[in-house]
């Protein structure tokens, strides 16, 4: 029988040590031990979180199937301590390969939130409670941006949530800019992840030509936020 204080480390490989805890204490988590022999073997933690990994040479990041879900009250607050730090420490938020970090958005069937992929390749699924999800996003192309997050997202087709995105974009051509927007944000998101720069930069040249009025742009402030991050990574 369980009590409250059982406590439950994941434990998550990596290549070397070295790969994955600059990574960490960039998303703001101390290192609380470290070892090289007998075996590598850390631990991090930030606030109620703590991690453990363990070192393996001939480890490819590519194959890892490492996964665990964090729940936390507030994912947005969460994803942009993370962002600031990756900033500070790497210049940037990856958005594509290994290390990579998606956005906060809901996920159809489940209360949303966002993934970090760290360098050992290690899925952290940073999940909102559901008593703290609020109600649905309105309107059809936010049904369809909850779809493609569903397989693009969570379960790392990228392919598929493209499909889905640009399905449910040619379908719904006639809503608002507003409600186009995310989704736009969204497939260029995906264009980058899969390596194809220039789709995502006609996408985002389209997400700049819409007339949206000076309360949608407050409404939609993280979402232009992000556009403007992917189009300063795809460079000149």
């Amino acid at each position: 029988m369980f009590c409250m204080s059982e406590t439950v480390i994941p434990l998550l490989p990596c290549r070397q040590l070295d790969d994955v805890l600059p990574f960490y204490r960039a998303l703001g988590f101390d290192v609380t031990y470290r070892q090289e022999r007998p075996n590598p073997y850390a631990a991090v933690r930030r606030g109620g979180v703590e991690l453990h990994f363990f070192g393996v040479p001939e480890f490819d990041p590519e194959q890892s199937m490492g996964s665990v879900v964090v729940v936390v009250p507030d994912t947005g607050a969460l994803h942009a301590a993370f962002a600031s730090g990756l900033r500070a420490a790497f210049g940037k938020v990856p958005v594509s390969g290994i290390p990579r970090m998606t956005r906060p958005r809901r996920v159809q069937g489940t209360p949303g939130g966002f993934v970090v992929v760290d360098p050992g390749g290690n899925w952290v699924r940073i999940s909102r409670r559901k008593e703290d999800a609020g109600e649905p996003e309105e309107g059809r192309l936010a049904r369809v941006v909850a779809a493609a997050a569903r397989q693009a997202d969570a379960r790392g087709d990228v392919a598929a949530g493209v499909k889905v995105l640009e399905t449910g974009l040619a379908r719904h051509a006639d809503a608002p800019a507003a409600q186009r927007l995310p989704a736009l944000v969204y497939l260029a998101e995906l264009r980058v992840r899969a390596g194809d720069r220039e789709a995502a930069a006609a996408l985002l040249a389209e997400v700049a030509a819409l007339d949206l009025t000076a309360a949608e742009r407050e409404a939609l402030a993280d979402d232009l936020a992000a556009a403007t991050d992917l189009t300063a990574g795809l460079g000149p």
